[in-house]
């Protein structure tokens, strides 16, 4: 609905006079208005086109005011309906209250009253908008093939319908298992490029001294074995986008030419003599600290900062609060389906154990591990029984890294082994000393502590949530 949607009232009464007096009344305050003079002609002109607000007189010569009403709200729901009655007819405005109307107007009335009437309930309709709006932006539990609700995600969803429409590279930066290639896929579906090539190359998996080949392709008789020209990903993505996963895998070597690439949008195939020119949008992704690689000299920094233009950090799944049981639901739905099985539920128990355990590999630990329980078991629920270890025996108590246990005393912050200690104690005890030590230490500060053990303060809100300890901070 356009703003000037918005400010359209449509306006039902069969009264000629009448009608004129209203609609002169909410002319004279920028208002523009459509008047019908039946209740079936009111209909029609909903269907074609929803206004602002509808001022309806409840007595029709076709249809009761009322059918039109409650036609109208099941239709239009978040549309406010003003309906006009005869002063002798107070119980039907009662009525239509109920009925979903938004107030009522008793014949006659002002100029004055029916136009607050009328900028009350189109007031109304854009608050009801923007709340929508709102609720949409902040409440999303999925973004294109990502699940999640989290208030990290939100922020990623946003940054991705931020940069989608530019042409500036992106550089996703995250874990392994974070999602990278889910969020250049939703890059370039938002992107105007959508209808065009989405081509990933994985730099990491790629023999060294073929990846040239693999992005620039290769003309007949370049190397042993190539028989006839090939093109390449650059060619393929032409029109559309370039995404490069784990770029800091990629041979110093090539980088120099990867870099005039991208400042040109020229290359020349392996073995080739002329120059090709191609229009591509450029995402590069890595689970490794970009700047590290600049700094040791595995990476260019000229490149770096040609590919590092917007900058987007997927979150480690420990980050993102319940998001794991959403995600945990969504794997099983669509595994329990694909495998025949009867699987509808996570229990309580089991849900427990996937929130207390850190998921080292991420979102794709977690899908591996429900595939392991739908192809082993069948039921109804999956239970913690059936979890594999280390999630059968984490404790609900706070998550774990998959450790089933340290030495006491080495894991602490400044903390040496003592000589000859065996004892053995989970992960998650250390964990919980460790926060403890830090908020007392900080006077149950827990943005200093966080600051201490180089963690987000997140975190330790949700751990103590979980170990139900409070703090007088």
């Amino acid at each position: 609905m356009t703003e000037s949607d918005l400010n359209r009232v449509l306006l039902v009464e069969d009264t000629a006079p009448l009608a004129r007096v209203y609609t002169e009344y909410l002319h004279s305050e920028g208002y523009e208005v459509e008047h019908q003079e039946t209740g079936a002609q009111a209909l029609e002109s909903l269907r074609q086109r929803t206004p602002g607000a509808l001022v309806l007189d409840l007595k029709l010569p076709d249809i009761d005011g009322l059918e039109v009403l409650r036609a109208t709200h099941a239709a239009h729901p978040d549309l406010p309906v003003i309906v006009v009655t005869a002063h002798g007819s107070i119980s039907v405005a009662v009525e239509a209250m109920r009925d979903g109307a938004f107030d009522f107007l008793v014949k006659p009335f002002t100029a004055a009253r029916l136009i607050v009437t009328v900028r009350n309930a189109l007031e109304r309709r854009r608050l009801t908008r923007i709340v929508a709006h709102y609720r949409r932006e902040l409440d999303r539990g999925s973004f294109h093939a990502f699940v999640g609700a989290s208030a990290p995600m939100q922020t990623v969803y946003r940054l991705i319908e931020s940069v989608a429409p530019s042409r500036a590279s992106v550089f996703l930066t995250g874990e392994s298992g974070t999602g990278k290639e889910l969020a250049a896929d939703a890059i370039h579906r938002c992107s105007p490029r959508r209808d065009q090539p989405f081509i990933a190359i994985n730099c990491a998996a790629i023999p060294k001294d073929l990846l040239e080949s693999e992005i620039f392709g290769h003309v007949k008789g370049a190397f042993t074995g190539a028989v006839s020209d090939r093109a390449g990903a650059a060619r393929q993505a032409d029109g559309g986008t370039l995404f490069l996963d784990e770029v800091c895998e990629m041979p110093v070597e090539l980088q120099a030419k990867i870099l005039r690439f991208v400042q040109t949008g020229m290359f020349q195939p392996v073995g080739g003599t002329q120059l090709e020119k191609v229009d591509v949008r450029f995402i590069s992704a890595t689970n490794r600290d970009p700047l590290a690689e600049v700094a040791a000299g595995r990476f260019r920094e000229d490149l770096y900062y040609r590919l590092h233009v917007v900058p987007i950090h997927l979150p480690p799944l420990r980050e993102r609060d319940d998001d794991v049981c959403l995600i945990a639901r969504h794997f099983l739905a669509d595994m329990a389906t694909e495998e025949g099985k009867a699987f509808q539920r996570l229990d309580g128990d089991a849900e427990s154990a996937l929130m207390a355990y850190d998921f080292p590999g991420n979102v794709r630990q977690l899908q591996n591990i429900l595939r392991n329980v739908v192809v082993l078991y069948d039921g109804p629920a999956v239970t913690r029984a059936m979890l594999p270890e280390p999630l059968r025996t984490a404790s609900g108590g706070g998550r774990t890294s998959g450790s089933r246990g340290i030495p006491q005393e080495s894991a602490m912050p400044g903390g040496d082994a003592p000589a000859g200690a065996t004892e053995i104690v989970p992960l998650w005890r250390l964990e919980k000393q460790a926060i403890q030590r830090a908020l007392a230490a900080t006077g149950d500060d827990v943005p200093r502590a966080a600051a201490l053990l180089e963690i987000s303060p997140s975190t330790i809100y949700r751990k103590l949530q979980q170990w139900k300890i409070k703090i007088t901070g």
